[in-house]
């Protein structure tokens, strides 16, 4: 099993070119999961949605096949991938002739698969597709609040306000303004937040205060978003909670965890800054 000191951000790295399963570094999550009290019983449902812009391959005559691939890797999957090994690892497609797309997916679907542990579902577009839109994500903008911020992390849980009181609500909340930071190289990760909730209503000001404080915090995406969830759950006690993260790419890849109290996933937005 992988280890973050094993992992190649931050060092030299020789690229390779030729097809190699072994390149993609697992990292448990049971460790980070334990830092906020979330156990072998998760407290969600959810996935991280990979997008995948650099993708090409040799067809069988030897063109190069190009691909913009989704990875949906399950939140019940015991490891990570780490996202520079799965960079090294797509880039080893360059020079292998793999026919077309639908032969090349199931490879990827069996790799990225025994790297997380669970079942990792793939789909392979083409690059030219008009199904690659933006959006931006749907939801009330908190970044008007009209409110003062002087933390930048570690995370405050305490910034979080509910009126226990006040009749139920039901609210999609959206913030521009998450950044957290690489936990190996200490690189911004720029993104979104999306929180769709049903409960008594969550303060505006507190909850943005809350997002911006992830501003120095080192962590990775699913973790970050991970903490937001049972921060919200256990400060604000939603009846129901959905947490989504739609981070900028780096390397050729973005990454987006979902996590909820229910079961449906959502789709793959790709917002302007992505």
């Amino acid at each position: 099993m992988g280890r973050l000191e094993d992992s190649t951000l931050g060092k030299g790295t020789n690229y390779r070119n030729r097809y190699d399963p072994a390149l993609l570094l697992p990292i448990p999550r049971a460790a980070q999961r334990a830092n906020i009290g979330v156990t072998a019983l998760l407290p969600f449902h959810g996935v991280d949605i990979w997008t995948a812009y650099e993708l090409s391959w040799l067809g069988d005559r030897g063109k190069p096949q190009l691909a913009i691939a989704e990875f949906r890797v399950p939140a019940s999957s015991p490891n990570i991938i780490e996202s520079k090994s799965l960079k090294l690892y797509l880039n080893g497609f360059s020079q292998e002739r793999g026919g077309g797309l639908l032969a090349v997916q199931p490879i990827l679907a069996r790799d990225l698969s025994a790297a997380a542990g669970g079942e990792v579902e793939v789909n392979l577009r083409e690059a030219t597709s008009t199904q690659h839109g933006l959006a931006d994500l749907a939801g009330q903008s908190l970044d008007d609040e009209d409110t003062t911020i002087d933390w930048y992390g570690p995370p405050r849980p305490d910034y979080l306000l509910a009126a226990a009181e006040a009749p139920i609500v039901n609210e999609t909340l959206v913030s521009n303004l998450l950044r957290s930071n690489c936990p190996v190289t200490g690189q911004p990760d720029w993104g979104s937040v999306q929180i769709t909730y049903a409960g008594a209503p969550i303060d505006h000001a507190g909850l943005l205060r809350y997002v911006v404080s992830f501003r120095n915090h080192s962590e990775f995406h699913e973790h970050c978003v991970e903490r937001m969830f049972v921060d919200i759950m256990q400060r604000c006690a939603p009846r129901q909670l959905s947490v989504y993260g739609r981070y900028t790419r780096r390397g050729g890849l973005d990454i987006n965890p979902f996590r909820s109290t229910g079961t449906a996933q959502p789709g793959n937005v790709r917002t302007p800054r992505q």
